[in-house]
């Protein structure tokens, strides 16, 4: 076992960011892969015009790639603002006004999986309430999950980077899974668990992976320290890949690093050793 067994997939909000959005997903069938997930392209607008919306789904329908994963809208993404669903007021009402959007965009491609960051903190706002309407407007897109076949995941981040937050543990991230379903009755919320993220939370991850692979709906992966390709930091990405397949996770894994001072398609060359 090892890399050459997984299924990868490129997360294009990450890496070839030095090209136009339009042409990363040729980028990406170019440096050998079948697939790619998104970050929401359009961090200002969570209603983008329809032709900016047919224009990429051609870029990626031309490239030959299957879309395997999308976010909902979540704000400025890289950036402070780390999601938009519970957070009161105009981002909230942002994040449901894209929710049939975001939907609708990933079943013109195939796409089965929607990611849906929770949303920071507000200074002021009882977190008891901003959990009151996370909840529910994750009921929402789980529904708008549903209609499409597809999954909602949900994912812890990490308290260094995103220090305001909430879910930042694997445990804090499959609690509001189990929310979402019991909300719904639907079952169709999952974990993505993003190793490393959940590193630089210092968490135990083959412990991580025992208990929580079953709840898997989606994997990320980069190293630690630098968000890095494999083998730039310490993490045993190989050996945590495998314990996850042994564990029954068949899914992709998405590549969300940093190429670092390079092109990113020279940031691939862990995948031939």
């Amino acid at each position: 076992m090892g890399f050459a067994d997984q299924r990868f997939n490129v997360n294009l909000s990450i890496l070839f960011t030095e090209l136009p959005l339009l042409e990363r997903p040729a980028a990406a069938a170019a440096a050998g892969f079948t697939a790619v997930e998104l970050w929401w392209p359009w961090v200002d607008s969570p209603t983008p015009e329809q032709s900016e919306l047919d224009a990429l789904r051609r870029a990626i329908e031309d490239a030959g790639v299957q879309l395997t994963g999308l976010n909902f809208y979540a704000g400025r993404l890289p950036g402070p603002d780390r999601g938009a669903l519970s957070v009161p007021g105009e981002e909230s009402e942002r994040f449901r006004a894209n929710i049939d959007v975001a939907a609708g965009f990933a079943a013109a491609l195939g796409c089965t999986a929607l990611n849906a960051l929770y949303g920071n903190r507000v200074e002021g706002v009882d977190p008891a309430e901003q959990d009151a309407l996370a909840l529910e407007n994750l009921t929402l897109a789980a529904r708008a999950a549903d209609r499409i076949g597809g999954v909602l995941l949900i994912e812890a981040l990490n308290r260094p980077e995103s220090p305001l937050y909430p879910l930042v543990s694997a445990p804090a991230a499959v609690a509001v899974v189990d929310q979402v379903n019991d909300a719904t009755g639907l079952g169709n919320a999952r974990f993505l668990m993003d190793l490393y993220h959940l590193s630089m939370n210092g968490e135990d991850l083959p412990s991580v992976i025992e208990r929580f692979a079953s709840k898997t709906g989606h994997v990320q992966i980069a190293d630690n320290p630098g968000r890095g390709a494999p083998g730039t930091g310490s993490l045993p990405l190989e050996d945590l890949l495998d314990q996850l397949t042994k564990a029954g996770y068949d899914g992709w894994v998405g590549l969300e690093y940093k190429p670092g001072d390079r092109p990113s398609a020279e940031a691939f060359d862990w995948l031939s050793r």
